[in-house]
């Protein structure tokens, strides 16, 4: 049996082993689109799923650019193709995007490259770690276009993109992040 001092002096010979008993933080990813109603919220609420069925160490958050206060519910549409999926995601309010989201992000997606330039314009710190989320995931830049007020097969096309971009998006997140329990596997 090991004491304690054995069992650190064995963590410490194996890098791997201690990366995993040092890792404080999980990876934060931020997911970022205009109001935060419908893709940076499907995109969280799918990470989230795809991160537990993985059991990686990574937290997501969505936020919008441009929030309506006015209208900041999950759309319609959203609220349904989350639902077949079984998730509610009724309760949502859009939430703004904000500095202490940008600092705390280790890694930000955006929906397009347009929301990519706003946010580097506002958040210029951010610029490093900022990337959309087709171009960091296959290095091929394609808009995740806005599906608001369109018809259900506009949002199931976004959602097809984000099930084809997320599970690439995340694995590479965790391929990069440092002293991360999964950088270590």
């Amino acid at each position: 049996m090991l004491n304690r001092r054995s069992a650190l002096a064995v963590l410490a010979a194996s890098g791997l082993a201690f990366q995993r008993a040092t890792a404080a933080e999980p990876l934060k990813i931020l997911f970022v689109d205009t109001g935060n109603t419908g893709r940076s919220l499907m995109a969280e609420v799918i990470s989230r799923d795809l991160i537990k069925r993985g059991g990686s160490f990574v937290a997501v958050i969505s936020r919008g650019l441009d929030v309506d206060p006015f209208d900041d519910a999950a759309e319609a549409n959203a609220k349904t193709l989350m639902a077949q999926r079984g998730f509610d995601v009724s309760a949502h309010r859009a939430r703004r995007l904000d500095a202490p989201d940008v600092a705390h992000a280790d890694l930000i997606l955006t929906m397009t490259g347009d929301h990519a330039a706003k946010l580097a314009a506002a958040y210029p710190q951010a610029k490093a770690k900022t990337f959309t989320l087709a171009g960091y995931a296959t290095g091929v830049e394609e808009a995740i276009p806005d599906a608001w007020g369109k018809p259900m097969e506009v949002y199931v096309a976004v959602v097809a993109q984000l099930d084809r971009y997320l599970p690439l998006a995340l694995a590479k997140g965790i391929a990069a992040a440092p002293n991360r329990p999964e950088a270590a596997a």
